[in-house]
């Protein structure tokens, strides 16, 4: 599975571009870290309740997409109690992870890397944080950074499945690397052979497409 990185590109996305990468695997299922579930899932099960799913984030009764600026406000406001309990344990690394969560499902990838890298800072074993980071430097137009910490989640957990499926879906999407996109989900279906059917189906049906060949001019 060995991959050879790239220069590393720094650029940032657009509101627009965000909106629209969001939108898009939202729509197909397959945004970065949901498939398989984000760290919420892997640390201390007091996050379910300070998670702030994407879909959830927009009011019900109001037709448009809040701005970014509004998104962030939520966070803020959520993250609160939080941002008070880790004055007294700033090295908390579950905690930190539960912040970064908070941001990064209201569309703050900077704010939420930001509190994910103190997360694995504070413990590099932390494998959830690290694959969220690996997302969100996705979503910031870093590919070659959110591969390494996918690489490096997985030299402590080699079957992994998100981190798994997030490295094939960067490969095919970032890398137009469909033999690496399919290396990792046929790894990730060896090294999980008690996958939900739902999510082994998904799975299959990807590696399906990344083999079908291109269309030529």
């Amino acid at each position: 599975m060995a991959n050879v990185l790239q220069p590393a590109v720094s650029r940032r996305w657009t509101t627009t571009q965000v909106y629209t990468m969001a939108g898009i695997c939202l729509a197909v299922g397959l945004v970065l870290g949901y498939l398989f579930r984000g760290s919420a899932s892997h640390s201390n099960p007091a996050s379910s309740a300070t998670e702030v799913p994407a879909a959830a984030s927009v009011p019900a009764a109001h037709p448009q997409m809040p701005s970014l600026d509004d998104m962030k406000r939520m966070a803020d406001k959520r993250a609160e109690p939080l941002l008070a309990k880790l004055k007294t344990d700033p090295n908390n690394s579950d905690l930190l992870n539960q912040i970064g969560t908070l941001y990064k499902a209201t569309h703050q990838f900077t704010e939420a890397a930001g509190y994910f890298q103190k997360a694995v800072d504070a413990n590099p074993k932390n494998v959830a944080a690290r694959t969220d980071l690996a997302s969100c430097l996705f979503y910031q137009g870093d590919a070659d950074g959110a591969i390494n910490q996918l690489q490096q989640s997985l030299r402590y957990d080699p079957k992994d499945a998100n981190s798994l499926f997030n490295l094939g879906m960067i490969r095919l999407q970032a890398k137009n690397d469909p033999s690496g996109a399919v290396a990792a989900w046929q790894q990730l279906l060896k090294l999980n052979p008690k996958l939900a059917a739902d999510k082994k189906a998904a799975v299959e049906k990807l590696i399906a497409q990344a083999r079908q060949p291109k269309p030529t001019d």
